[in-house]
């Protein structure tokens, strides 16, 4: 009897280990992986010479990436209200009783990008925003229904799945933090409906912002050409890996004028983990609005050289208001990290987890001081 029990403990402890180095491993072979949070990306190893053009051409970067690029179809059902004078009995007297309106259903298009084989998809938010259905072809000619798993309005993007059978073609994520200006870049989606398209071009700027098209914006911009139809499509290297989701173009009659913007692949993939995890993204907040320290602003309050943004105001009861922070203050650094833009507090702050504790170092009155604030959770933005 102990030599069976001895075996049967032996067996159970091996069952384990290895269910430990799976789970460890490849999670994606777990049957409820995907369902606990854990989705499995396909990421690129940096190299020296990513930048460089394949002797081969951009065609094997276009191959590579181009099966991961799908067509997104929604549509709306908008229900036409009843005039008043309908509702007049005087005129249901003379003309009968109108019945109810019949709703009509108003569509539109866009792209996303395949980024796991188990139908994952990243989209743009304003692409899905308000669909009733929602429609994904893919560049093999298959059609499915997709459902919303999540999206956040603040950085524009929205992650979708669709149920196919088999593997899909899942993108490979690049490295936009080693981007430079002047490095090509493909633009691949579906502009105007026509299907999906390649466009060539280069990085033409990088962390733009105050662009005022997102809460936080850090663009990849590009002027290779982008399109109505072409957001939430990629934007791959030279060698076909994902450094950008094309979300906006600066354009007056909504045609390419080589001005275009993407959300990095980085900022894309976090948010995406933390939706896909838990349906939304949660951010740090402490309740404080702020204005970027200008030469003249800082000369008027006898500043020097001082580097930091001005609190203008404080949300009453926020954790700056419990902390003691007033409109006046010059903050200059978070939790260690230097502020020296309104956009660098946003992202510094939002980046904290919600209920740590952390040092907010200020100058007030010509004094430096530190106090200890409690980051609490950024409130969901107001519905447009």
């Amino acid at each position: 009897m102990r030599k069976h029990w001895l075996l049967f403990t032996q067996a159970v402890t091996i069952a384990l280990a290895l269910l430990f180095i799976v789970q460890t491993l490849k999670p994606e072979l777990l049957p409820n992986a995907a369902r606990n949070g854990v989705v499995t990306l396909l990421e690129s190893v940096p190299q020296a010479g990513d930048s460089k053009v394949p002797a081969a051409g951009l065609s094997v970067a276009a191959k590579k990436a181009m099966p991961s690029v799908v067509n997104v179809f929604t549509s709306t059902v908008v229900k036409t209200p009843i005039p008043p004078f309908m509702d007049d009995p005087r005129f249901r007297f003379f003309f009968g009783d109108p019945g109810e309106m019949e709703p009509q259903t108003s569509s539109s298009l866009g792209s996303g990008v395949i980024v796991s084989t188990d139908g994952y998809i990243l989209t743009n938010h304003h692409v899905v925003e308000a669909a009733d259905q929602i429609e994904v072809a893919l560049a093999d000619g298959r059609k499915a229904k997709a459902h919303v798993i999540g999206t956040d309005p603040e950085t524009d993007l929205a992650v979708i799945k669709i149920e196919l059978p088999g593997k899909l073609p899942a993108i490979t994520f690049g490295h936009p933090e080693r981007a430079q200006v002047g490095d090509m870049v493909l633009a691949i989606g579906n502009p105007f409906g026509v299907g999906q398209t390649v466009t060539m071009g280069i990085i033409s700027a990088l962390k733009r912002d105050h662009l005022g098209l997102n809460t936080f914006e850090s663009f990849i911009q590009t002027d290779a050409a982008i399109n109505p139809g072409n957001s939430g499509g990629a934007l791959v290297d030279v060698n076909g890996n994902l450094i950008g989701i094309n979300s906006a173009i600066y354009s007056p009659n909504g045609g390419s004028l080589g001005i275009g913007f993407a959300i990095p692949a980085s900022t894309a993939k976090k948010t995406m983990e933390q939706i896909i995890q838990s349906g939304s993204v949660t951010r740090g907040w402490i309740g404080a609005g702020v204005q970027e320290l200008t030469p003249e602003l800082a000369e008027s309050f006898r500043l020097g050289d001082t580097k930091g943004v001005l609190i203008t105001e404080v949300v009453r009861g926020s954790p700056a208001d419990q902390a003691g922070i007033k409109p006046g203050d010059f903050l200059m650094s978070i939790d260690g990290k230097a502020i020296n833009s309104w956009s660098a507090m946003l992202e510094t702050i939002a980046n904290l987890t919600p209920g740590k504790i952390v040092p907010v170092r200020m100058l007030r009155n010509g004094a430096e001081t530190v106090v200890q604030v409690k980051i609490g959770k950024r409130p969901k933005p107001r519905a447009q």
